[in-house]
């Protein structure tokens, strides 16, 4: 991966292709909004990200949520890490700073099933989604063994949430086979702005 700036707008590409852009985060930030709006009353809440990303989920995610919750930020790629405690951190307010925030360098799917767990909403923005992108090893999340971890992983009526660029019907043939109440929302990649359509994929513990 690689970070490099165009005038005021920071992109992260992989292998050459743009991964993602500072200019276009509003579907980041629907998908904390869709997954943890439940939470907004909840005292402790427990919240796993998969993918830091520019920051822009994890600001949304910890804006929602109360002064006594836990995030934990799974990232697999350091160095996105150290961007975003550098370069990147203004951008979303430098939310690796909050106290609440626990990073983990590592595969999100072994926090799954670690001590730090159960969650109460588990937040994945890795790769494309289901189609994934930047590393064929991603795909293990989104199939029936990852459903099956991520189902795992979460406490009763917890909420999964998968940011995606495309509808997946197979997925979310996936998702309800594997034990979740499941919708699927079209949210626009600029909120107040347009840009592309983009997926998230909601799945609730049953």
């Amino acid at each position: 991966m690689k970070l490099t700036r165009r005038g005021d707008e920071y992109l992260i590409l992989a292998d050459g292709a743009v991964l993602m852009t500072s200019r276009m985060h509003g579907s980041e930030e629907a998908l904390a909004t869709l997954a943890c709006q439940h939470l907004r009353t909840r005292e402790r809440p427990s919240v796993l990200i998969g993918g830091l990303g520019m920051g822009f989920t994890l600001r949304a995610t910890l804006d929602l949520l109360s002064a006594h919750a836990t995030v934990v930020v799974a990232e697999l790629v350091p160095a996105v890490v150290e961007w975003n405690r550098g370069p990147l951190g203004p951008l979303a307010g430098h939310p690796l700073n909050d106290e609440r925030v626990r990073v983990e360098i590592g595969d999100v799917a072994a926090i799954l099933s670690s001590p730090l767990g159960p969650f109460d909403a588990v937040l994945l923005d890795v790769d494309n989604g289901p189609a994934a992108f930047a590393s064929s090893n991603n795909a293990g999340l989104y199939d029936e063994h990852g459903v099956a971890a991520a189902h795992a992983g979460l406490n009763t009526n917890g909420v999964l949430a998968v940011w995606a660029t495309r509808e997946d019907r197979k997925f979310v043939q996936r998702l309800g086979a594997g034990g979740f109440d499941v919708e699927m929302q079209s949210v626009r990649g600029r909120l107040k702005s347009g840009g592309p359509h983009h997926t998230i994929f909601l799945g609730r513990k049953l």
